[in-house]
């Protein structure tokens, strides 16, 4: 394939991030450079910091990134999107600030935009012992279930696909995205988000890919551990139903459901919360998540059963 370099718009979110800006912003230039990108900008936006990030970022890169200060803590898909719909190039690279990239980066990824329904493509994420973090996503799909947390790699494909793209690296055509509307800010403060865009964006007609030679490196991020781990659960059981209720067609939904109620009654039983806790927030904003659902269906072009298909069987 031909390997047409693209302008790209890098997005950091941040969140009392400081030293890993300083630990990291140099490997973003360098990527850049040695990728032989020209044309680009970076947007660092700021979730509300409560520690130095702003004063670092204005002292030491003032007149090199665009700077989004939030007022308040939005949640990620609220501060990730205020940086993609200020962007101006062909490219998002959404990039977290705990990710590391190599010199180069960039140039195994361009090709894959010479595809016409291509949406987006990322790389292997490695930690920095080289173990394997990230891979392409393998659809675990079923009439009332969808997981895409196993990593899966064929080296015989030229190409491969992935369920979704990871929010750590995620190289995305801009109109695409902004035709989808950026993350779903509903998932706010964080968790299956990019799960959700990636279904969204195969079930829209697009493409997601993953890249085997371009690789970066992730630290464990320490941001969500620090916070309180049941509230953290709350989180991610409510947007786990979230995900299901705006993928599944009815049925599969109330299969899906069947089995969280039957959950819900184990944890009562062990004195846990969590679940039902999640189960009231799904409650509360089920009619903003059916006019979310109607609205997709309206459009998209493809249903669960055709995506999996499509990664599984499909070779380039």
């Amino acid at each position: 394939m031909l390997m047409a370099i693209k302008s790209i718009s890098v997005i950091i979110p941040n969140f009392n991030g400081k030293e890993l800006l300083e630990k990291n912003l140099p490997y973003v230039f360098l990527a850049l450079e040695t990728s032989h990108v020209s044309d680009f900008e970076i947007i660092i936006t700021d979730d509300a910091s409560t520690d130095d990030s702003v004063k670092f970022l204005q002292k030491f890169y003032q007149n090199k990134i665009i700077l989004i200060e939030n007022p308040k803590n939005l949640g990620f898909s609220g501060n990730v999107n205020r940086a993609i719909f200020k962007a101006q190039k062909e490219l998002v690279f959404i990039l977290n600030s705990d990710v590391q990239l190599t010199e180069g980066y960039f140039k195994p990824l361009f090709s894959y935009f010479d595809f016409e329904n291509t949406f987006g493509v990322m790389s292997k994420i490695v930690d920095f012992k080289n173990q394997i973090i990230d891979q392409a996503k393998f659809p675990l799909i079923s009439f009332s279930k969808i997981d895409g947390t196993k990593n899966f790699y064929n080296p015989k494909h030229l190409m491969h696909y992935t369920l979704f793209l990871s929010g750590a690296n995620a190289l995305i055509e801009r109109k695409k995205l902004i035709e989808l509307g950026g993350f779903l800010e509903i998932y706010n403060p964080f968790y299956y988000e990019d799960v959700d865009l990636g279904i969204r964006a195969w079930r829209k007609g697009y493409n997601c890919y993953y890249n085997h030679e371009a690789v970066c490196k992730h630290d464990v991020s320490s941001t969500i551990k620090t916070k309180n781990s049941q509230w953290v659960q709350i989180i991610v059981q409510r947007n786990k139903i979230y995900l299901h209720f705006l993928h599944l067609n009815d049925l599969g939904f109330a299969v899906f459901m069947l089995k969280f109620y039957f959950k819900i009654f184990i944890d009562l039983i062990l004195f846990k919360k969590e679940k039902l806790k999640a189960f009231q927030e799904f409650l509360k904003n089920f009619e903003k998540l059916s006019k979310i659902k109607k609205e997709f269906l309206r459009t998209s072009q493809r249903n669960l059963t055709e995506v999996r298909n499509i990664i599984m069987s499909s070779k380039i």
